[in-house]
This record gives structure tokens, sequence and C-alpha cells, in this order.
């Protein structure tokens, strides 16, 4: 037992740093992608993830063993129609708002406002009866909004459009995982199953979704990514789904919020070190407080 403790141990040390690399490469990836190719079109590159990703999952479930998982979870027509219809909708909105906020907003800011995820979803939990509302978990709350009000608050270039498009996609973010709990409680999913079926919904609503937004223009744009690009930035985002499935394997679901937390710190350091960006000392403590919120909040349970 003790050997097999090690083991784990061994194996989520040696995984943490590649999801790291792998999480931050696809936001700056996709970033990279806005800024220096003449391509603004987040909800194509997102649809395009999702159709790479429904590819993808399908193939490892024909050819390898990553989604035996999906043989052991039965979904009737019904289930299907409430349950992974809904919830696929708003994992389709989560993505394209939280992609479309790079366009307004710097990556550090946008880590930033991240942090406020796991408050997003306890309040919800409080507001639909589905949790008991504790003091504990009130303060640490408290704690966490007042740091990410105050890193809102000393943010160089504050764009309110951008806020909001974040704020937005924290919300619905925070609705997808509140109801997977309610709806698909006891199924047990793990991300990589979970994008088996959700990425061709969410694809297939985005594509409906496209014309009304951002039309043809991306089609024609698309030349100046080309293939290669376009192929590689949607392996990454591909990859990261499969490094997360080992990673809560050898690990647990604590690890990998506590490895986004960090990765988090790396991103807004690599925006201030090689992009310029700026911060002022009360983002630097805004955030510094939201951090010890957040790892208090895991602490205590919170999820």
């Amino acid at each position: 037992m003790q050997k097999d403790s090690k083991t784990s141990r061994l194996g989520a040390a040696a995984i943490i740093p590649i999801w790291i690399i792998l999480s931050a490469s696809v936001i700056i990836f996709n970033n990279h992608i806005y800024a220096n190719y003449d391509f603004p079109y987040p909800i194509f590159l997102v649809t395009w993830h999702l159709a790479f990703a429904a590819t993808g999952t399908r193939l490892l479930h024909r050819f390898t063993h990553l989604l035996d998982g999906v043989n052991d979870i039965h979904i009737s027509r019904d289930m299907y129609l409430r349950s992974i219809l809904p919830i696929g909708a708003l994992f389709s909105g989560s993505l394209i708002l939280s992609n479309t906020a790079y366009l307004y907003l710097s990556i550090a800011y946008i880590q930033m406002l991240k942090s406020f995820n796991p408050v997003a979803i306890l309040l919800i939990s409080w507001s639909f009866n589905l949790s008991e509302p504790n003091k504990k978990l009130a303060v640490i709350v408290s704690m966490i909004s007042s740091g990410v009000a105050l890193a809102s608050r000393g943010e160089m270039h504050f764009n309110i459009v951008g806020f909001l498009i974040q704020g937005a996609a924290v919300g619905f973010e925070a609705c997808r995982l509140t109801l997977i709990q309610v709806l698909l409680h006891g199924l047990k999913m793990d991300p990589l199953v979970s994008l088996h079926y959700y990425a061709p919904v969410c694809a297939i609503l985005n594509l409906c979704i496209l014309p009304f937004t951002e039309g043809l223009a991306p089609f024609y744009a698309v030349r100046n990514l080309g293939p290669f690009i376009l192929a590689s930035n949607a392996a990454v985002a591909f990859a990261l789904n499969v490094s997360a499935v080992f990673l809560v394997g050898r690990g647990s679901g604590l690890v990998l919020t506590l490895s986004g937390i960090f990765k988090d710190i790396l991103l807004i350091g690599k925006s201030v070190t090689f992009d310029g960006t700026s911060l002022s000392p009360m983002q630097v403590v805004g955030y510094g407080i939201a951090l010890v919120g957040l790892v208090l909040f895991k602490q205590a349970g919170g999820r």
C-alpha cells in the first residue's frame, strides 16, 4: 500500500509540470493567434477545438483504453436531452466567453478574475439549497471576493466590456459544474469522458451561433493561420484534456486545482516579465489575498 502511495505521488509529480505547461500553452497560443495573425475570431477557434476533440476522443475510444469509462456509462435519449444538452450549452457559452475576453483584457488580469470561479459555484449552490451555508466558508468567500475586487480596482487597463464578458464566463462555468453535480450525480465521468459527450454538442451549437456572430469572416481569414497552426493549436488543447485525466488519476481534484493556481501565477509572471504587462501594487495585494483564500477554500472542503 505504501509503495502504491509513493508511486502515485511520483506519477503526479511527473504529470503536474506537463499539465501546467500544456494549460499555459493553450492560453498563450490562443492569445498569440488573436494578436499576431489578424484572427480575432474566438468562436470559430473554439468550434475548431471542439470538432477536433470530438474526433480525437472517438479515435482514442476505438484504439486505446483511455476512454474505457464510456462503456460503463449508459445515457438514454431522455438523459441526453435533459442533462447532456443543457450542460453542453453552458460549456459552449463558457468556452466562447472566456476566449472572447482575451480580445479585451490582459492574460494576467483574466487569470486573476478566474480565481472567482470556486466562489461562484458555492454561491449558486447556496442559492438553490444544494449545500448548507456555513460561516467559515462565508468568511473565505468574502476574502476571495475582496481580493478579486482589489485586483480589479488596481487594473491599469480596465475594460468594462472584457470584464463583463469574463464575469459571464465565470457564471456559465459555475452553472455548468453545478448542473453536473445535480443532473449527473453518481456517473463517473473524468475530463476525457466528459469531453467525449460534450464536444460534439458544443461544436454543433457553436456552428449554429457562428453565422450570426462572426459570419464568414473567419473562413476567409483562416488562410492567415495555415494548416500547421490550426492543427497544432487544436492538438495542444486536446493534449491538455488528456493530461488532466492522468493528473486526476494519479493525484486528486485538489492537486489539479492547486496546480491551476500555480499555473496562474506563472502566467501572470510571464505577462509581466516578457509581455510588458504592468501590475499595480493594489493588484498584487488583491490577487495575493484571493490566492490565500482559494487555498483555505479547498482545505475547508469547498469544491
